[in-house]
Order: structure tokens, then sequence, then C-alpha cells
């Protein structure tokens, strides 16, 4: 096990897949769960950091960031119908899914080349094209900061919801996520259901496609929907799709006919916040180099040299726009770190 290590004024734009200039006071590489028992005590405030697809800093982080960086992925066959894989926290989600369909395990495919690291996964109960991780999540592993011990919780006790959990809301700062246990199907059920989905295999005529086909299509709807990062600086959709109760919905829906949107479970409607974004003129639009992507508007784009006011400018005029015109307010889904979020009480996990 290497020593636990400390940096100090440390670059964190190349941290972040969105890239705008910040710094952190320290920075520790966590490599091995053993590392945790043993990190130098600090008053500084603590930022847990993975991939950085989904965190955004507007500015120097005046205290310790720890770099998630725990790796291995262990396939156990349960029965001739399932198998469970545990993933370390550091490890690629795009790449751990690939690894699961190269080994005949299935149930992941929709939600290829999500960017991100695992340890993301359950914080932000990651979902596309009609699935979530919820659907798989068996449990997660986790550094208790409390408590100072690693333990297991299982998937009932997340806390999942639509792009949220307890890591994210109620427990937030609490946990450090070391590892997620899957379990998945060795026998392929594509789920084709989701309609841009459907649209594209009944394209390509892929009435029923293997799990190689139905990934390589829904990776070509996230190459158009979504740039590559290292070609230009993003964090994903940025604005979570808003979620009403049925009733508002009906309203809306009679005033905007052609808004698309989907009927939960629980009698609330999801509506598509890129098209009531594009609806409003923004796509393309940008302020310096903080910008909408032009083939997705919920998309937002750093073209260079994009400062955080910049970025925050736009997201409040598109945030008006969409109030003004439609009555919602949408909520970004990246989490966005200012210096005034400083709380030294508990760690920060992003």
């Amino acid at each position: 096990m290497n020593p636990v290590t400390l940096r100090h004024d440390v670059d964190l734009a190349p941290l972040s897949t969105f890239g705008l200039p910040a710094q952190a006071r320290e920075l520790v590489l966590l490599e091995h769960p053993q590392q945790l028992a043993k990190m130098p005590p600090t008053d500084l405030p603590i930022l847990v950091l993975g991939d950085g697809s989904n965190t955004i800093f507007l500015g120097d982080w005046p205290g310790r960031i720890v770099l998630n960086r725990l790796t291995g992925v262990r396939v156990e066959r349960l029965d001739d119908n399932t198998s469970r894989v545990d993933a370390a926290a550091g490890e690629n989600w795009h790449r751990l899914v690939r690894t699961c369909i190269d080994q005949g395990l299935h149930g992941l495919e929709n939600l290829i080349m999500i960017p991100g690291s695992v340890g993301a996964a359950p914080m932000q109960n990651i979902g596309a094209y009609g699935v979530e991780l919820s659907d798989r999540l068996e449990s997660v592993s986790a550094w208790d900061w409390r408590q100072q011990e690693l333990i297991e919780i299982a998937r009932e006790d997340c806390g999942l919801a639509y792009r949220d959990s307890r890591f994210k809301s109620t427990d937030r700062g609490r946990f450090l996520i070391t590892g997620i246990r899957l379990r998945l199907e060795h026998q392929f059920s594509p789920l084709t259901g989701y309609e841009s989905l459907a649209r594209a295999l009944s394209y390509r005529h892929l009435d029923n496609p293997d799990s190689r086909q139905l990934a390589a299509v829904v990776m070509r709807l996230r190459r158009h929907r979504l740039p590559d990062p290292a070609r230009l600086a993003n964090a994903g959709s940025f604005f979570k799709n808003p979620v009403i109760d049925a009733s508002e919905a009906t309203d809306l829906l009679n005033e905007y006919p052609a808004l698309p949107h989907w009927t939960l479970s629980d009698n609330r409607v999801k509506l598509a916040a890129g098209w009531m974004i594009e609806r409003l003129g923004f796509r393309g639009y940008r302020i310096g180099d903080a910008g909408v992507y032009h083939n997705h508007a919920l998309v937002l784009v750093n073209h260079g040299q994009a400062t955080a006011e910049q970025l925050i400018e736009l997201i409040d005029r598109i945030r008006g726009a969409v109030d003004s015109e439609f009555g919602i307010a949408l909520e970004p889904e990246p989490v966005l770190i200012s210096p005034s979020q400083v709380d030294s009480s508990e760690p920060s996990v992003f």
C-alpha cells in the first residue's frame, strides 16, 4: 500500500471536465481503502472528487481534495442466471459497462458511455434510455467519516431517486463511496421502450438487437447529444428534467402540446428541459466562452476560456427565461462548488 502523501496548490482544471480555472490548497491521492484511516489530520474543509464529470469549480477550493482512484473489478457467478459484480469507486463507468458486455453480463447496456467514475453512479442514481442504476444495484460500500469505518449499505437504504440519493442530499458529506455491487443477468433482455432509442433502433432495422448492437446505438445517440470533453469541455446534461404534479402538467401541456413528457408511476410527470431551453432560442447561445452546445440545448460547454462569472450568468439567463415562459424552475445536475459553500464540520463528497 502506498503511503498517504499531500500535494499543495494543485490545479483543478484538469480534474473537472468543464475545466474552469481553480486551485486546491491540498490534494490527497486515494488508491487503497486502508489509506482512509491514515489520512493526515486537518482542520481544513475536505472535498472528495472522482472523475470530475459532474463537478464544476466556481473558484479556488481552500481545503483538501481527496482524489478517489480506487480500482478493481471482481465477478462472482451466483447461478446459471446471474452474476455479482463488485467494482471499485475509481473505475471508469463506461469501461465497466464495456467489460460487463464483453463477459456476457447484461443489464447496463443503456447506461454505456455515461461519463464519470463508478463512485459517482450511486450518488446521482445515473440513468439513461429507460434504465437507472437502481435497477441493478445491490449495495454500496463506503467509508463513514463519522464512525471512521468501512460499511456496506444495501440498495434500499441508499435513498435512490431521480438523479438523487442519500449520498447527495440527506447524508451529503458523511460517506466516501469506495465501491458498488451489481447483480447482472446472463440472459440478455433488451430494454428498448425509450422513445428516442426505439426510433434509432427502428431506423437501423434492429427489432431484436443483441447487447453489442444495443450498446452501439446508445453510444451513437450519446455522441450526437454530448460532445467529447477532451475536445469541448462540458459536464454532460446540465439541467435535470423537471418533475411536476400531473395536474400542473396537464395545464402546461394544454398550452405546449409538443413538449416531450413522461408519466411516472407516482402520478407525476417528467418534462424535457432541453426542449424548453431550445424553444427559447438558447441552442448555440453563449456568454463569452460559456455556451449552450449547438447539437443539444441541455448541454452547457466551455469553449476554451470560460470564467465562473460567465457560466453563472448563462445559467441565470436560461433559468430565468424558462421560469418566465413555462413557470418551471430548472435545477442544475452538476454540483457547482463555490468557496462560499465551505463547511469544515463535514467532508463534502462530489
